[in-house]
């Protein structure tokens, strides 16, 4: 193996690595969050905050960690998104306090919007465009071996030894991957004088209001089932953080280079292709993190029989992510996508009734049917919302695309909790979870590369 290949293969390995983590982090949590709450004294919205504040500043922060990814050496950019993520793992793991574990998470949410972007660059400047297809099937692969670890790792550590574990495993992957991507990728020879231009052109007023927009809109709803709408508090947050939105729609805008590109979102594809991955996200985290809960609490099974059937569910994937891509390429985006959300709906409903009558059996069948289609949403819905952006934005749409998709999995946490909190009961999570795949479904029919006949 040459210089530049062995190059090449330690790139993409660390940038798999990458991305395995962000995923790890998200599924990994949700098992472990019994245990800590009882080690911590956490109320059970604590808790949830435990997910959300990695989720909310991840969200908050991707499209500004792609920017200045773009305008200073990616090298640099990502090196630094690494050590704040090591920083906010260790501070996780050493936690004393509920509080002190949620605000290690947003750190670590920060690190990883940061980092991961700054990968995703790296990743595609180490391929030529005729092995880039390949190469980020690796990564896809990788990231799914991480994703299925994560519930079962969480269970064991928890059970076993100690939730501490699960922030600790994420130090020495964290350095090794950056130590290789920092000695595989050369310096930008005009740093300082790129940090100096990123600085002056870089769009504060819309990165201030949306962090405050969406903070805002996400405290009040998880807050309101504990504090109420009674309290100044919720109505107050809600109301600053949507017209902060608006500031952030209006700023955005007018400026020559905004953070976030709007006009985007005029493209049917691409609008309805974000508004599913949204939902996407909301159900997948759903099923990780409140069915994961349910499993525990409702059906009074250990962290390890938690993880494992969360992970048996996920396992398919790694199979069905092929099988659904090359159904994609023969007949177009359609027909999986719809047959996918139609599926994912109807087994989340399903997983609903089966926490009403409390059948262990139902819940593992609907678990695996929705972990076999679950890549028939992403695998062929992405090409398609790409496909329709025009090739010198979708640098910018990429990133888009990931913030929406991460807001709704911050939505949908929040609504979720507060609608658990309220009730008291894991059905009515689960029913509004299905029904909104179920609106995804007909947001695909409507938007998603529909024939011109049909408009």
């Amino acid at each position: 193996m040459d210089a530049e290949a062995r190059r090449q293969t330690l790139t993409l390995w660390a940038a798999s690595c990458v991305l395995g983590l962000v995923v790890f982090d998200e599924t990994v949590v949700g098992v472990a969050l019994p245990t800590m709450r009882h080690d911590l004294a956490m109320s059970e919205l604590g808790s949830h905050w435990v997910v959300n504040a990695y989720l909310l500043t991840f969200t908050c922060f991707v499209a500004a960690g792609g920017r200045i990814g773009d305008m200073i050496d990616r090298r640099h950019v990502f090196a630094a998104g690494a050590g704040l993520f090591v920083i906010g793992s260790i501070l996780a793991a050493t936690a004393a306090t509920g509080g002190m574990l949620i605000a290690a998470r947003a750190v670590q949410g920060i690190g990883a919007a940061i980092t991961f972007p700054a990968s995703i660059a790296i990743l595609t400047a180490a391929f030529p465009k005729e092995r880039r297809g390949a190469a980020f099937a690796v990564q896809t692969t990788v990231a799914g071996l991480f994703m299925a670890s994560g519930p079962l790792v969480g269970g064991v550590f928890s059970e076993v030894v100690s939730w501490r574990l699960i922030f600790w495993i994420n130090v020495p992957v964290v350095l090794a991957t950056a130590l290789v991507l920092f000695r595989c990728v050369d310096p930008a020879s005009t740093w300082p004088d790129a940090i100096k231009a990123g600085v002056a052109g870089f769009d504060v007023p819309g990165l201030l209001t949306m962090v405050i927009g969406i903070a805002g809109i996400v405290f009040a709803l998880m807050q309101s089932s504990d504090w109420g709408w009674s309290n100044p508090v919720i109505p107050g947050s809600f109301l600053v953080g949507l017209a902060l939105l608006a500031a952030f729609v209006r700023i955005e805008g007018r400026r020559s280079r905004p953070l976030v590109d709007l006009s985007l979102l005029r493209i049917p594809t691409f609008n309805g292709g974000n508004l599913i991955f949204a939902i996407f996200q909301f159900e997948k985290m759903a099923m990780f993190i409140f069915l994961a809960l349910y499993l525990q609490q409702g059906l009074k099974r250990s962290p390890i029989e938690a993880g494992l059937t969360v992970t048996v569910a996920i396992v398919p994937t790694l199979i069905t992510s092929r099988l659904f891509g090359l159904w994609r390429d023969r007949v177009g985006t359609r027909p999986p996508l719809l047959f996918a959300l139609a599926v994912t709906a109807l087994m989340i409903l399903a997983i609903g009734h089966a926490s009403v009558i409390n059948s262990y059996p139902l819940v593992i069948g609907a678990l695996i049917v929705w972990g076999a289609v679950m890549p028939g949403i992403a695998v062929p819905l992405r090409p398609a919302i790409m496909g329709g952006v025009p090739a010198d934005r979708q640098g910018q749409a990429s990133g888009i695309n990931l913030s929406i998709q991460m807001l709704g999995g911050t939505l949908g946490i929040a609504l979720a909790s507060v609608v658990l909190t309220g009730t008291g009961l894991y059905w009515p999570v689960f029913i509004l979870t299905g029904l909104a795949t179920l609106a995804a479904a007909i947001i695909a029919w409507a938007m998603v590369e529909r024939p011109a006949s049909a408009r």
